[in-house]
């Protein structure tokens, strides 16, 4: 990575680098140059098609908190020498350099409502602190990334051109699918109902998205790239599908899977607790729809994958995304049964 950060500034030169394991899309590293610490970031552009988009919405964010003298702290990158966003090499990509957030610490399994708590503050706080920004001036970084109604209308492509052994086989879990279809009747009556506001949202709340102090605080959000226009559900419901339940998507023993009230109450009350001014009545009364469009929409993403021959997801063994569609479609079932324990 010489070359790279040779465009931030020559004191990179005898820089040392550790890789930086968890995340899914783009490559990590932690930097360490003359006694200082950063975050390098490799943009994985088969899945950002336009990474600059990505440096466009962070720095348009930045700026607006420069401009209204906010406090919110927000990880933003260093620019190169030349004033770009981000570095670029021919046969490497696109990179970000970000600084070392000190004393601070990542978690990959939440653990305690403690946890879950802090990390619906910290992303109802990134939401909040741009409320009075107009989300409409950022890009779309991932097309069609929460549209429920898009997510339906692939799965029923898939059906029609997939696998045909995958689609005969697989008419149990069709047919589940189908039975929830009124969800996505109800998200096209959401997106028509103004007191749905399209925010500043994250999209990818998962608990490793969180910077938590050595006192297990939240101190804020981190990694930035899917950050879009979005309805406050998407956040929310993604919280519940990868926070409720003790085991994640890729547990095959689905008696593993079940949904936990006092993660569910937590979440609730850390986001209301920073967006409960913000948010309009129906959308506070949407918690649990949330929840449900984002679990469903997983379950669907999954089957259609596996009708379509792993060509998203891919699959490291036959029948994984069949797996991860029965997984998600047993969380659905357990979180709908648990509705009246919520109101308790």
């Amino acid at each position: 990575m010489n070359s790279i950060l040779q465009q931030y500034s020559p004191q990179f030169q005898n820089a040392s680098l550790e890789v930086i394991s968890g995340g899914l899309i783009n490559q990590t590293w932690k930097v360490t140059a003359k006694g200082k610490n950063f975050i390098l970031q490799r943009i994985n552009d088969n899945v950002f098609k336009e990474p600059g988009k990505i440096a466009t919405n962070v720095r348009l964010l930045a700026d607006h908190l420069t401009a209204i003298e906010s406090d919110y702290f927000l990880v933003s990158a260093i620019k190169t020498e030349s004033g770009e966003e981000l570095a670029y090499e021919t046969g490497k990509g696109y990179f970000r350099l970000t600084p070392f957030v000190k004393n601070s610490k990542t978690i990959q399994v939440v653990e305690t409502p403690e946890q879950a708590y802090e990390a619906a503050l910290q992303f109802g706080r990134f939401s909040s602190s741009f409320s009075d920004f107009d989300a409409a001036q950022l890009h779309v970084t991932i097309p069609n990334f929460h549209d429920l109604a898009y997510r339906y209308k692939q799965f029923e492509n898939a059906l029609l051109t997939g696998n045909p052994q995958r689609v005969s086989a697989c008419s149990e879990e069709i047919n589940q699918i189908r039975s929830y279809a009124n969800l996505v009747d109800e998200y096209n009556r959401i997106r028509m109902n103004p007191a749905f506001k399209l925010r500043v949202t994250h999209h990818d709340t998962k608990i490793s998205n969180v910077l938590f102090d050595l006192d297990n605080k939240g101190i804020c959000v981190i990694d930035l790239d899917t950050v879009m226009p979005g309805y406050f559900f998407s956040d929310v419901g993604d919280m519940m599908r990868t926070y409720l339940s003790p085991t994640n998507e890729e547990e095959t023993d689905f008696s593993k899977i079940e949904v936990r009230p006092m993660f569910y109450h937590a979440i609730v009350q850390g986001y209301s607790d920073e967006m409960k001014g913000a948010l309009s009545k129906d959308e506070q009364n949407s918690f649990f729809l949330a929840g449900q469009f984002l679990i469903y929409m997983q379950a669907l993403r999954f089957l259609t994958d596996y009708l379509n021959n792993d060509v998203y997801y891919g699959a490291q063994f036959e029948g994984q995304n069949l797996a991860r569609n029965r997984n998600q479609l047993t969380l659905f079932e357990a979180f709908t049964a648990a509705r009246k324990t919520f109101s308790k």
